[in-house]
């Protein structure tokens, strides 16, 4: 595996690769586990060069989250990114993607502003300009993300699609942990007691699910009425989306300023 830290050397490494092969882009933010890893795998399965990067976007935080406690371990990083098989592996300071006098910025203006877009203004926005920039210094043929971000994959789609890049996004399921919780890096910052609270986030959303199936209630509500008898527990939201043609049930809580997203998809099949 090569690390490289600039877009020239990103372009110089990819060089001999274009039209040899295909091209599988995994953006992460570094502190990667197993839905990170899951991530790779796909790539790996389905391309010949696979490219990961780690970069933990400044823009995609507002001023109420704590970027400096997003976790970080670079060392361990390229260890599992080595050992799954990832190509090149690209590493940016800040500096590198938001240059002094860096100005322009990408809104995805509807689907940016409900749900986490309302909970986090201007979150979308730094993703979607961050993805955009990696999309082309590194001119994937595939973008790997996972469910559990539905909202952004689905900001991610409609970007693709009004802006016509010649890239595929694939989406993998979201991984969890045994106990049900889907990892996030985030997890990291629960103590145990904490953590217990939050596994009424997949308990809640399972039984939204149940209640879809069966046809006999709202998915939402239900959901809704179980976290709220988890005390130590904020809800920031519990709803109902469509996206690329899939109906989910979305949820946002709070555990002890810990915030965890999640979902499940009720109906359609995966894009």
């Amino acid at each position: 595996m090569r690390t490289v830290e600039t877009v020239a050397a990103v372009r110089e490494a990819l060089r001999p690769c274009r039209g040899a092969g295909s091209i599988g882009l995994v953006p992460t933010m570094g502190a990667l586990h197993d839905g990170h890893l899951a991530l790779l795998a796909a790539a790996r399965e389905e391309c010949d060069v696979v490219v990961a990067s780690v970069f933990v976007n400044p823009t995609q935080f507002d001023g109420g989250e704590d970027l400096a406690r997003y976790p970080r371990n670079t060392n361990r990083d390229g260890a599992l990114a080595a050992e799954a098989g990832v190509d090149l592996l690209f590493t940016p300071q800040p500096e590198v993607m938001y240059p002094d006098g860096f100005q322009t910025f990408v809104d995805v203006e509807e689907l940016s502003r409900e749900l986490e877009g309302e909970s986090r203004p201007g979150h979308f926005r730094g993703v979607a300009t961050v993805c955009l920039k990696l999309f082309n210094i590194v001119r994937p043929d595939r973008a790997y993300f996972g469910q559990k971000d539905a909202q952004q994959v689905a900001v991610l789609g409609r970007m693709v699609a009004d802006l016509d890049l010649e890239l595929e996004l694939r989406v993998v399921p979201t991984v969890r942990d045994p106990d049900g919780l889907a990892l996030s890096s985030r997890n990291v910052h629960l103590l145990p007691e904490e953590r217990r609270q939050a596994l009424i986030l997949p308990r809640a959303l399972g039984a939204g699910a149940d209640t879809h199936r069966s046809g006999i209630g709202h998915p939402d509500v239900v959901a809704r009425t179980i976290l709220l008898r988890e005390r130590g527990v904020e809800i920031d939201y519990c709803a109902l989306a469509r996206w690329n043609g899939r109906l989910v049930l979305v949820a946002a809580i709070t555990v002890s300023g810990t915030r965890l997203i999640d979902n499940v998809v009720l109906e359609g099949a995966p894009t």
